[in-house]
């Protein structure tokens, strides 16, 4: 009842002019959209980010982010925001292809393992506010980012070498290794073929038996050794062909 008093008013006092109208979208102006919400772990357990696009038009929007551990969800914390385009040393993981210019990023630092955590993400403007309410355990959003350097030697005309470095942002070697999975893909008379291999616990796999004149691509992605979490997106394809032998 209130809003339509104030719109009665607006009218009175202005009439149908543009000033009525203004005051008039502002009073029926929409929340803002709810925030699309995605968590991940790329450096366990020491680097977790969230991130949301941002969307058209919503400068006037502000973000509020919190976070607490779900069996003590009084004690919250807040999020550190990264807006888009800005430059963070938290952001070191994430890679140039994410469009992170166009992304909200909230860094979680020194998360506790085997912990779960409730995170709000709060987008506010003059029109109200629209909350995305998630959890996670860390050990289930792991995921590096992919493998790098990948490489490809010839052994024989039929066998090749591929080896690659792991991803420079999983920074725990030592105590949480990687493991790997190879994809190599082909055309067999126009019709896509593939084949996954792995896990290999080391930084190099050897394909056997490879067709002479044919062109495969080469993937490798990442995962933590204990299974925790999701595979790496794939590594930048390399493509090979296998040189043709003479009869």
């Amino acid at each position: 009842m209130g809003g339509t008093v104030y719109i009665i008013t607006a009218v009175l006092v202005f009439g149908w002019g543009s000033q009525a109208l203004d005051l008039l979208k502002a009073t029926l102006r929409d929340p803002p959209v709810t925030p699309t919400v995605h968590c991940w772990c790329s450096s366990y357990p020491n680097v977790t980010l969230c991130s949301w696009p941002e969307p058209l038009g919503s400068h006037s929007t502000h973000y509020i982010a919190t976070y607490s551990e779900r069996q003590s969800n009084t004690d919250m914390k807040m999020c550190h925001l990264i807006p888009p385009g800005s430059s963070s040393s938290a952001l070191a993981t994430v890679p140039p292809s994410s469009s992170s210019d166009q992304l909200w990023h909230c860094h979680l630092p020194s998360l506790k393992l085997l912990t779960e955590y409730i995170l709000n993400v709060t987008a506010v403007h003059s029109g109200g506010s629209s909350s995305h309410i998630t959890s996670f355990m860390m050990e289930d959003i792991v995921k590096p980012d992919p493998p790098v350097d990948v490489r490809v030697t010839s052994l024989t005309t039929r066998n090749l070498l591929v080896e690659w470095s792991p991803p420079p942002t999983w920074k725990s070697m030592d105590i949480f290794p990687l493991k790997y999975q190879l994809l190599y893909q082909w055309k067999t008379r126009g019709t896509p073929k593939s084949l996954n291999l792995g896990p290999f616990e080391n930084n190099k796999a050897e394909l056997k038996g490879l067709i002479s004149g044919r062109t495969y691509q080469i993937q490798v992605c990442a995962k933590e050794v204990l299974g925790l979490g999701q595979c790496s997106d794939w590594s930048l394809p390399v493509n090979v062909t296998i040189p043709t032998t003479k009869p």
